[in-house]
């Protein structure tokens, strides 16, 4: 019986020295935060470990992270999963709904978002971007011909339309001097050249009589414009004009019609088809609604897949740029040794207590071996 107990003894001491001993090691791990010291020397194993290697701790972190947690491939393969872009269009479509539904005007919501001004902003950059590119296009085309920018295509049916040209003229010419007003209108004209001439003038009123020299005149101006020749006439001076307006420069149709005149005819035209402050100020579900379904359901898909796949392939450069392992250093680095501590017995503390515990079980295995041998070489 005496044996029994003494094995027993034996067990129970060397389980309290074996779990004691593991508990005060993974104490020793994070404690004294501090070295100690005693008469100007440390004492041997102060601070902890953890304590006395934090720096190197911190940055084995940052690499840890940046090498084997935070990946390009493991960021990549996530952007590219389907379930996340499906959770991320999700949220986009229920922010862009709720943009399409609202009733505040483009310019109120610039202003929440700390844009103030933004019909007359908008104005002023469409406005110098007109200026920039005629100046520009001026620069670039001022000494080549009309001829030579305007398509092949478009000269072709401008060209095609000098008969109906001539033919539109010789038409209106007719209706005109047959009309009241052109009669009376080619008398005058002959009035007045007949009063000027003096002598001669009268000389020819009276060699006519009473017959108007404007009857005489009148039908044949008609006949000339109902001439088929007059037509051809008109249609060749037509088109020898059209061929020196194709080789003057840009430049000089500028100068004569005047730089700032084309410059604002631009900009009210442009103003006119793009109303900028109209709009701005106009409710936003009033303009978007009619194509709020395609929005949702085209727009903001595609938006997603382009900066998903954007994001993707520069995200490697973008870390590089981020340099996560420095963050994460600096980062742990600044935690304290308790927080630490918290945190690496948050996620191991059921590991140590089963340190622990085979310790125990250990120095209870060896205090029954040495209680066995005792008893033998006694």
């Amino acid at each position: 019986m005496n044996v029994f107990l003494m094995i027993v003894f034996m067990m129970v001491i060397g389980a309290i020295i074996g779990g004691v001993t593991n508990h005060l090691a993974i104490k020793m791990l994070f404690r004294p935060y501090k070295a100690i010291y005693i008469g100007g020397k440390r004492l041997p194993f102060t601070p902890g470990l953890i304590p006395k290697r934090r720096e190197e701790l911190a940055f084995q972190m940052g690499r840890t992270v940046v090498e084997h947690l935070l990946t390009p491939e493991s960021l990549k393969q996530k952007l590219r999963d389907e379930s996340f872009v499906r959770t991320i269009e999700g949220w986009a479509r229920e922010e862009v709904a709720k943009l399409l539904d609202t009733e505040k005007s483009f310019n109120e919501i610039a202003e929440h978002l700390g844009i103030h001004n933004l019909d007359e902003v908008a104005e002023e950059k469409l406005i110098s971007l007109i200026e920039k590119k005629y100046v520009s296009l001026l620069d670039e085309l001022g000494a080549k011909e009309i001829g030579h920018l305007i398509p092949e295509e478009l000269l072709s049916k401008i060209e095609m339309k000098f008969p109906e040209v001539a033919e539109f003229i010789t038409e209106k010419g007719i209706e005109y001097f047959e009309s009241k007003e052109g009669k009376l209108r080619l008398k005058r004209m002959v009035d007045d050249f007949l009063a000027t001439r003096g002598m001669l003038g009268n000389m020819v009123q009276m060699f006519l009589g009473n017959t108007s020299l404007m009857d005489k005149i009148q039908p044949e101006i008609i006949k000339f414009l109902k001439n088929p020749g007059t037509k051809e006439l008109l249609h060749s001076l037509i088109e020898k004009e059209w061929n020196k307006v194709k080789s003057w420069e840009v430049h000089r149709v500028v100068d004569q019609v005047g730089s700032e005149k084309i410059l604002s005819f631009l900009k009210e035209q442009t103003l006119h088809i793009f109303p900028v402050k109209k709009y701005l100020a106009t409710p936003a579900n009033m303009v978007l609604l009619p194509y709020k379904a395609r929005i949702l359901e085209d727009y903001v898909p595609k938006g997603i897949e382009m900066v998903g796949e954007l994001v993707a392939n520069h995200v490697e450069k973008m870390m590089k740029s981020l340099k996560l392992e420095e963050i994460v250093k600096d980062q742990v680095g600044t935690f304290s040794v308790e927080r630490l501590e918290e945190m690496v017995l948050g996620i191991s503390k059921r590991e140590f207590k089963m340190i622990t515990y085979l310790g125990a079980l250990l120095g209870g295995i060896i205090g029954i071996f040495q209680g066995i041998i005792a008893q033998f070489l006694q």
